[in-house]
């Protein structure tokens, strides 16, 4: 059998209908390279990324010391297993607990099973105080925590769960900011309430404090686990390290991946005081998670993160950047909102939906993302630059005054 190499970006398309489930509808671009904040595509067109590969790329495209950590770890030791002790794993764990106040880690490949380990962590502990009925998890709509079956059941949007039911017993749905359907929903057999700080896939929509405040107060009176899904606003996506910190509400259980790896894949479930012993060996584990590789590249990741004040970058360029947008002339856009560098812009539903801008955009030059129909989704590296969103700016003008 001859294999022949796609040589055009039609060809490699034509070789992804064939070969590849389809399971992503995909624009019809294909990008061979990337620095920084832009990407390129195999005829050599940039395009200014705001999109950072869904909130993973943070530190930008092929960072300089990710890039050499990868090599350095790849030629030394990449993959033993869990059986065994390896340096970089420890090392990570500690600088992850160092930064977040947790007590201890559980590492995986990503943000779903993070969340996997979460809820199994949370229902094993109380499974321990005698209650069996305790299991019961609560969770909001129009949430998003990942694609395994356990995750999709947590993600109150049945548009990801009709076609895969049944589901995973024993999840129940409350309103996102209602503290009343909360108080009502919440009781002696929860077990964890998981909540995202500032919901990504519902258009961008940050938590009341005394929402989250209110579940911090339930889940103490009841034993219950406080759990924030930090995938996606953990790590200075929102101008803070983590997205909780915004509102002065600790979780007991954080889970995190898209940025913690900078641009490798990682997850991680984060836990803290009683919760961080309810593992024992055999209960959760991951073939892949907490390889070498992925810990030693995470490691100098986070190092970069921190000191060269990507966080702190994120807040003030997202200030900006929500500001420019929220100046706009357009008939379209009914609202701005987000934390940092995490923000979304709402059309009016008779606009035609967000995906048509965000392909017009593409052609300009610009990589968005919609979501939720109606509304487009920025999330640029954490070190991009003033003057890149001017640029972005020069071209999202015009797209918005498409009729």
């Amino acid at each position: 059998m001859v294999c022949t190499e796609p040589t055009t970006s039609a060809d490699t398309m034509a070789l992804d209908s064939q070969y590849v489930m389809h399971t992503y509808a995909r624009l019809p671009v294909v990008f061979v390279r990337g620095e920084g904040c832009f990407v390129y595509d195999a005829d050599g067109k940039e395009y200014l990324d705001l999109v950072a590969g869904i909130a993973v790329n943070g530190l930008g495209h092929c960072p300089p010391k990710v890039v050499e950590a990868i090599r350095e770890q790849a030629g030394t030791l990449m993959h033993t297993s869990n059986l065994y002790h390896t340096v970089p794993q420890p090392k990570l764990a500690k600088l992850l607990v160092e930064i977040s106040g947790m007590t201890k880690a559980f590492f995986c490949n990503s943000g779903a099973e993070a969340n996997e380990a979460a809820m199994k962590l949370a229902r094993k502990a109380a499974k321990a105080s005698g209650n069996e009925a305790k299991f019961e998890i609560v969770t909001a709509e129009q949430s998003f925590h990942g694609r395994t079956m356990g995750a999709i059941t947590a993600t109150g949007q049945p548009k990801y769960q009709k076609a895969f039911e049944p589901l995973v017993p024993g999840f129940r749905y409350v309103p996102y900011n209602d503290t009343d359907a909360l108080k009502a929903a919440v009781g002696e057999n929860t077990c964890a309430v998981i909540l995202e700080p500032v919901q990504g896939e519902s258009g961008v929509h940050p938590a009341n404090p005394e929402y989250l405040k209110a579940a911090r107060e339930l889940c103490d009176k009841l034993n219950a686990a406080l759990v924030f899904d930090e995938v996606q606003t953990g790590l200075g996506r929102t101008g803070k390290m983590f997205g909780y910190q915004h509102f002065g509400v600790v979780p007991d259980i954080m889970t995190l991946a898209k940025t913690l790896g900078g641009g490798f894949p990682i997850g991680c479930c984060l836990a803290r005081d009683k919760w961080a012993d309810v593992f024992e060996p055999g209960d959760h584990a991951a073939t892949f998670g907490g390889n070498p590789l992925a810990c030693a590249v995470s490691r100098v990741a986070l190092k970069v993160l921190v000191e060269e004040g990507m966080i702190e970058n994120s807040a003030t360029l997202g200030d900006y950047f929500i500001g420019r947008l929220r100046a706009l002339a357009s008939p379209h856009v009914k609202e701005v909102r987000g934390k940092g560098l995490w923000i979304g812009m709402e059309l009016y539903p008779d606009a035609g939906g967000a995906r048509r801008f965000c392909e017009a955009l593409q052609r300009a030059g610009i990589l968005a993302k919609e979501t939720h129909v109606n509304t487009i989704r920025f999330a640029p590296p954490l070190v991009a630059t003033k003057d890149e969103i001017d640029w972005a700016m020069e071209r999202i003008r015009p797209v918005l005054a498409m009729p």
